[in-house]
């Protein structure tokens, strides 16, 4: 998911929605209503008191009547429903769909079981990350996987790219971008129990990082144990025509534990479990070694190379990285993306790239980047915000436990 400071901006709109006229606050954040897209639950959300905001050219809930923070617990408590229907799903096929496939990301996927999936990184030439994404083998001759909206139009492009290239070397591979899908995330503990009711199949068998295709409240889904929040969950793809009524399932059936949940919670929560922020935490110039993702590249990968960057990367893994992705408690203001780091002399060492006050936990947490030898856990730094040095400390990801489904 792209887009910096959904929380704060969240909070922002809520104050000036009390403090301000609603009108005036209207035309500032809904400008560009009219060129923004609306995904097919859009008038679901605004009957059920959605606020909208602009986020990577759709028009998207960031919150509903209750506060980002009650929000935000309560999908830890007991559930959340979020409209991701803006990020983009496609199906890569042919015989030929995983060699091609791990020309463009550090995931062993000829590796992978069928039915299974793993987070992955696409990379460009000098091994930065174009995007993450999760990426879920179908069978040998099918690969699903779903890319962040803000980053669709390169991401297609690269893919489109390299794909006529491979396919004019006698590649077998095709693809399918599925907009005629919409796309749910039920995240929480409640997440499976409610689930359980709408589907025949036993959920119970279904594990973190699994895929299959199964009718749920009557329609063919294709379902993936996983989400964006740290809590177990699934994604759910439906055809856009049964969106709505899948939701409104989902939510009767919860009776009323699981809510409706914007953008703003869905941005807390994944800080709180320590996942990147594509466009925040990771960009085109940072290497997944140095994001913290090293566990993403397969080992077979890591011996074999083969995708692009391939030789900055293992370089990198072999000398050790520069720098660091870290994550910090600390005192004062919440920190925020781009406040400076200071070791206790205050010498700069490196910049936080997402913050806030975590609602879990009722205490400021950051993540960002530091130079290697100051990145171990206990190192005691200063977090600048707004001129004045704060206090903070290196600490171990993620800030709240998680609670993926795996097998005991």
């Amino acid at each position: 998911m792209r887009g910096g400071g959904l929380w704060q901006l969240g909070q922002s709109i809520t104050r000036r929605l009390v403090q301000a006229d609603k009108k005036a606050v209207a035309r500032r954040y809904f400008a560009s209503e009219a060129e923004l897209k609306k995904t097919v639950l859009y008038d679901f959300h605004v009957a059920n008191g959605g606020k909208m905001v602009p986020f990577a050219g759709w028009s998207m809930p960031i919150q509903y009547k209750d506060s980002i923070m009650d929000s935000t617990v309560n999908c830890r408590e007991n559930g959340s429903l979020f409209d991701v229907s803006h990020m983009c799903g496609l199906s890569l096929k042919g015989k030929d769909c995983i060699p091609f496939l791990e020309k463009l990301v550090i995931a062993d996927v000829a590796g992978l079981a069928p039915g299974t999936g793993t987070l992955t990184v696409f990379t460009n030439e000098k091994g930065g990350a174009i995007d993450d994404s999760v990426i879920t083998k179908v069978k040998d001759d099918h690969i699903y996987l779903v890319v962040n909206a803000g980053c669709r139009d390169k991401d297609l492009a690269h893919i489109e790219e390299h794909m006529k290239a491979f396919k004019s070397k006698g590649g077998d591979v095709s693809w399918h971008i599925h907009d005629e899908r919409s796309l749910l995330a039920l995240q929480g503990p409640l997440a499976a129990p409610v689930l359980q009711h709408l589907t025949k199949e036993d959920l119970s068998k279904v594990y973190f990082g699994e895929f299959l295709m199964l009718d749920i409240n009557g329609v063919h889904c294709y379902l993936t144990r996983t989400g964006y929040t740290g809590e177990d969950g699934f994604e759910i793809s439906v055809p856009s025509e049964h969106a709505v009524d899948l939701t409104k399932a989902i939510l009767e059936k919860s009776e009323g534990k699981i809510r409706l949940t914007g953008l703003g919670a869905r941005d807390s929560l994944r800080l709180e479990a320590g996942l990147c922020l594509y466009g925040n935490d990771m960009e085109q110039h940072t290497t997944p070694v140095e994001a913290g993702l090293t566990w993403a590249i397969g080992k077979r990968r890591r011996a074999e190379g083969g995708f692009l960057g391939a030789e900055v990367i293992l370089k990198i893994l072999e000398e050790g990285p520069k720098i660091r992705r870290v994550g910090f408690f600390s005192t004062g203001p919440p920190p925020r993306s781009h406040s400076e780091i200071q070791d206790e002399t205050g010498k700069n060492i490196g910049e936080i790239t997402s913050g806030g006050f975590s609602p879990c936990l009722k205490k400021n947490i950051a993540m960002g980047y530091v130079k290697s030898g100051l990145h171990k856990a206990g190192t005691k730094v200063k977090i600048v915000i707004r001129g004045k040095a704060n206090d903070g400390i290196v600490t171990k990801m993620p800030f709240v436990p998680t609670k993926y489904y795996k097998p005991s």
